[in-house]
């Protein structure tokens, strides 16, 4: 790759960073890979947007790039031993209030793949899985994508078994807080400061860190002068609230061979909703309609989203406002059936958006030695299996031309006036009131 021996830091230790690790190590044995993530890769709760009790797997994408690298990921996840036993194939059920059905049985037809998947009227699908989605909200749905291929996995339990699997292939995990990126007097990133004053280096840092990667670049900025670090309008930390119920032996009994639910919206409703399966600890799990960011003051007259500052983001107090939301979510997928049904466990989960929902797999045009690889958008779990094979590519500089434009640091972006799942609301108008004593 280079004429000395190059090194690598990957700061964040969630999908990008680990499959990034991952492919590294399995190319170049003998390559110097460090992982850098604030918490343990095994803890029981992560800030990083992939540990979850579970993801969605499906290659049902309207944009064709990412429909043939889902269908690359997915045909991992049903093949290779390692990550078989983290996907479960339900098939999804999508409520679909635009085109998009049929655009993603066009997408299958173009890329040749075979799938049992079909655009289905709408009372005829109503019956599909026992009548599960009979009381579902179907105003102005036009038709049901069901895809039965498609599944969901075990993201927390995945990610944890991938990770240990890179460090026994030789990579380093450090457990600790980036502060702020290192520079030589060139201007060239080459390393990192930790929170407790550690330094690491490598010739080449890659930032897989989701929501916390625009705090980190201006900080990095204000610490070397080189103000064009900053993501700007590029990045923006969005947070969205996922809940909880335990099913009882009746209700599991009729939900455990239930499908991945979506309700698909349009920008102008708000971003599509999800309602996963239950686990083997028999908990159904939805995600809310509000994506909202966080706006604060990060250093003196610069504000930008990121998440909460405490070390796990708050991701556990969650308020009213938010639990509604998926009352909300509940409501619109099981109606009477879920109406009893007592929704206990709620966390906030934070990632990276850019206004097209596209990833940045990029170098950093302002400094020599850094590169960016993040920005799920809440969409990019299902690739882990992948991820690193293109990040490497990057790395290399031998990404296809088409992904290295679509997924550039720099490129034209579009207005997210369009984007269902573009983070519009704020935390602080979605917070509990402060109640104040009266003396």
């Amino acid at each position: 790759m280079t004429s000395s021996k190059p090194s690598y830091i990957i700061v964040g230790a969630g999908v990008f960073g680990v499959s990034t690790a991952y492919h590294l190590i399995k190319k170049y044995p003998d390559a110097s890979v460090t992982l850098v993530d604030r918490d343990a890769f095994d803890a029981d709760s992560r800030v990083a947007a992939s540990w979850d009790w579970n993801k969605v797997v499906r290659a049902d994408y309207d944009d064709i790039v990412y429909c043939q690298l889902a269908l690359e990921a997915q045909d991992v996840f049903k093949t290779d031993s390692l990550w078989k036993p983290y996907f479960h194939e339900t098939g999804i059920y999508w409520m679909c209030r635009s085109e998009y059905a049929q655009d993603v049985v066009d997408n299958y037809k173009k890329l040749g793949r075979k799938a049992d998947l079909s655009a289905v009227p709408i009372d005829e699908a109503r019956k599909m899985y026992g009548g599960l989605f009979d009381d579902a909200d179907y105003t102005d749905v036009k038709e049901v994508l069901v895809n039965k291929t498609s599944g969901w996995a075990a993201a927390g339990d995945c990610l944890r078994a991938i990770t240990r699997k890179t460090i026994e292939l030789g990579v380093k995990y450090v457990k600790a807080e980036v502060a702020t990126l290192q520079f030589d007097d060139h201007g060239r990133c080459c390393g990192l400061r930790t929170a407790t004053g550690d330094t690491l280096t490598a010739s080449h840092i890659t930032l897989c860190t989701g929501a916390y990667t625009p705090k980190l670049l201006e900080l990095s900025a204000e610490s070397s002068g080189l103000m064009d670090l900053r993501a700007g309008p590029r990045i923006v930390a969005g947070g969205i609230t996922t809940g909880l119920t335990q099913l009882d032996d009746n209700s599991y009994e009729r939900f455990a061979a239930m499908p991945v639910g979506v309700q698909g919206y349009t920008a102008k409703t708000g971003p599509f909703i999800g309602s996963l399966p239950p686990t083997k600890d028999r908990e159904l799990k939805w995600w809310g309609q509000t994506i909202f960011r966080n706006v604060q003051e990060v250093l003196p007259g610069r504000y930008i989203s990121a998440p909460p500052a405490e070390p796990d983001y708050a991701q556990w107090k969650v308020s009213a406002k938010l639990k509604e939301d998926i009352d909300h979510a509940n409501n619109v997928f099981y109606g009477r059936k879920g109406a009893s049904w007592k929704l206990e466990k709620h966390r906030i989960c934070w990632d990276a958006f850019t206004t097209s929902s596209d990833f940045i797999i990029s170098p950093h045009s302002a400094s020599e030695g850094l590169y960016v690889a993040t920005c799920g958008n809440f969409h990019g779990w299902k690739f882990f299996p992948v991820l690193g094979k293109y990040v490497l590519q990057m790395l290399e500089g031998s990404l296809p031309s088409q992904l290295a434009e679509k997924w550039a640091w720099d490129r034209e972006r579009p207005d997210p006036v369009l984007n269902p799942d573009w983070p519009r609301a704020e935390m602080k108008d979605l917070l509990d009131p402060v109640r104040t004593s009266r003396l």
